[in-house]
């Protein structure tokens, strides 16, 4: 069953975006430019989706001026998408969560593990590269990105090339009618430059949520060693080097990359927290440094509930000050990630 299509408002637009599953929430940005409901039928698109939704509450979203999003954005910047990505988040009252990103879509999700640590759970990375610069020479990026602005027929067969090596004609048709379908000509171009000029070197080491970084040692649009740099620069990050050269997690054999992914995030489950998962959101706050009155105004409650809550939190961890338990949160999430 195709999940219902909601809309939302964000900074940079209106956008489209969906639910599926049941269990702990999964925010997906799924890369370049989208289409909630036609990508279903791509490849193994719609089979990964609902790999991940038998255990996770899976949200997607279209960019704005992508797929059922409205098609007149009015930011499609980097620090707009990152935006974009929160505002769905709250549009699906996903408080905290895990979060799933692939290329274009991998710097945008490392952007929002850095810069809110409070919001993300755990990071999976895909295909992602820390410098767009580095995907090509200047002159080969700007002509890629002309040639999808003025041609985008013909830019939708070279992209295809780019993204799955030696693709058959029936995947040239089917991957070009995608991307007709989920951007018009200006708004691709614009989304790839964009790509093109991100550098996030300088936020990957502020991550500090259980990282996993994917990718495919064959792929050539971006190589494995960039992806090799991504994973050496956030503290405690996972690699796994995965066989294959398509650049797309749903092409090829997509299974093995969805089961990675639920493999690396279940292992969680063998580090049990003795809190709720309200009262872990309150020992991270404290772990910021937070005090009681700045926790109830960040999560929305009451003083003396806050104060409840850190009071609840003292007994169960038996510990008597704020700094014995912002320890606690160090060394959980430390034996959480496997450091």
């Amino acid at each position: 069953m195709t999940p219902p299509v909601r809309y939302c408002g964000t900074p940079a637009g209106r956008v489209a975006y969906s639910i599926a599953g049941a269990g702990p929430p999964l925010l997906c940005e799924t890369g370049w430019v989208s289409h909630l409901r036609g990508q279903l039928e791509l490849f193994g698109f719609g089979g990964f989706v609902a790999r991940l939704a038998e255990r996770f509450t899976v949200i997607r979203y279209d960019k704005p001026g992508c797929g059922l999003s409205d098609r007149d954005p009015a930011d499609l910047s980097f620090d707009g998408q990152v935006a974009t990505a929160l505002a769905v988040a709250d549009a699906a009252q996903a408080r905290r969560f895990v979060m799933f990103g692939a290329s274009q879509g991998g710097q945008i999700a490392a952007a929002v593990a850095a810069k809110f640590p409070d919001r993300v759970e755990a990071l999976v990375l895909y295909g992602v590269c820390a410098n767009g610069a580095d995907l090509a020479p200047a002159e080969v990026r700007e002509s890629i990105v002309s040639l999808v602005r003025a041609n985008w027929g013909l830019g939708l067969k070279m992209m295809t090339g780019i993204f799955v090596p030696e693709p058959s004609a029936d995947e040239i048709e089917a991957l070009a009618r995608s991307q007709r379908e989920s951007a018009s000509a200006a708004v691709a171009s614009r989304l790839l430059d964009v790509y093109y000029g991100t550098d996030i070197r300088q936020l990957l080491p502020a991550i500090r949520a259980r990282t996993a970084v994917l990718h495919r040692e064959g792929d050539r649009a971006t190589s494995f060693e960039l992806g090799q740099q991504v994973a050496g620069l956030i503290p405690g990050a996972v690699l796994f080097p995965l066989a294959g050269s398509s650049h797309l997690f749903y092409h090829g054999d997509w299974p093995v990359v969805a089961d990675t992914i639920l493999g690396f995030l279940g292992e969680a489950a063998d580090v049990p927290p003795p809190l709720t998962h309200r009262e872990m959101e309150v020992a991270g706050l404290v772990a910021e440094g937070l005090t009681n009155q700045a926790i109830a105004t960040r999560l929305s409650i009451a003083p003396r509930t806050a104060e409840a809550h850190v009071e609840n939190i003292r007994r169960k961890l038996q510990v008597r000050s704020r700094a014995q338990i912002a320890g606690w949160v160090t060394e959980y999430r430390l034996r959480a990630a496997g450091r």
